[in-house]
């Protein structure tokens, strides 16, 4: 399992991956998310799945990129793009890949802004290559291990969310994943994206770095506990003496 989450908001992008690795018996550390500059204009691209397609896919992407001199006037053609180097995969590698009982079932998040988007975009792409758009609608998406960090999101998140608060909801949406699922963890890899700056910032920030948060939102919401009313539960168990 992976816990790859993708935010969009009015002011930018943001994206976090943690760095865990099961396969089999061994657990690792690897990145799971890249940044990729074309013309001066940046994307990311963050997997959940194989390892052996996600880094087929991207060093197809990147080859496109490099030696064939593709460039994208927005980013659809970049989703595109990557969904067609994830399809030349499958078509080399799942028959191989299912004979030995591995799923083709790498999930990908790619996001940023080209040169004739006039905002940020962000998609999520499918096995299969094709792939929908992450808007104002759908808000973010998570690949991955998904069932701990969405309530916070839900109730929380709107288009009109600044990029700060995003980013505190996006690492709050982890902690609840890290606290209760084992195969995601530290370290996470945080990449923000600021509408109209073309340029993606990436930090890796480690357990140690994000622990005092992590203990203050769990502070909060034992305080929060003590303040909901109790007058619904008189019947159902007796007054604290």
């Amino acid at each position: 399992m992976t816990f790859c989450l993708g935010i969009t908001v009015k002011e930018g992008i943001i994206a976090i991956a943690d760095t865990r690795i099961t396969a089999g018996n061994e657990v690792y550390s690897n990145k799971k998310i890249s940044i990729h500059e074309i013309n001066q204009h940046s994307l990311f691209i963050m997997t959940a799945g194989l390892r052996s397609v996600r880094d087929k896919a991207v060093t197809y992407f990147n080859q496109a990129i490099e030696d064939e001199e593709e460039s994208y006037d927005y980013m659809f053609q970049a989703a595109t793009s990557f969904g067609t180097k994830l399809k030349q995969v499958a078509a080399e590698d799942r028959e191989t890949l299912e004979k030995e009982g591995y799923a083709f079932n790498l999930h990908a998040i790619v996001g940023g802004q080209m040169p004739k988007d006039a905002e940020h975009k962000l998609f999520l792409i499918f096995p299969e290559g094709n792939w929908i758009e992450i808007n104002d609608g759908l808000k973010y998406q998570i690949i991955g291990n998904s069932n701990y960090g969405k309530p916070l999101l839900n109730r929380n998140l709107t288009h009109e969310t600044s990029l700060k608060e995003a980013l505190k909801m996006g690492f709050l949406s982890f902690d609840a994943t890290q606290v209760s699922a084992n195969d995601v963890d530290y370290p996470i890899d945080v990449v923000v994206y600021e509408k109209g700056s073309f340029k993606a910032k990436e930090i890796r920030l480690y357990k140690e770095d994000m622990e005092a948060i992590s203990d203050d939102w769990n502070e909060a919401l034992r305080q929060s506990l003590a303040r909901i009313d109790e007058g619904w539960m008189k019947d159902l168990i007796s007054p604290s003496k």
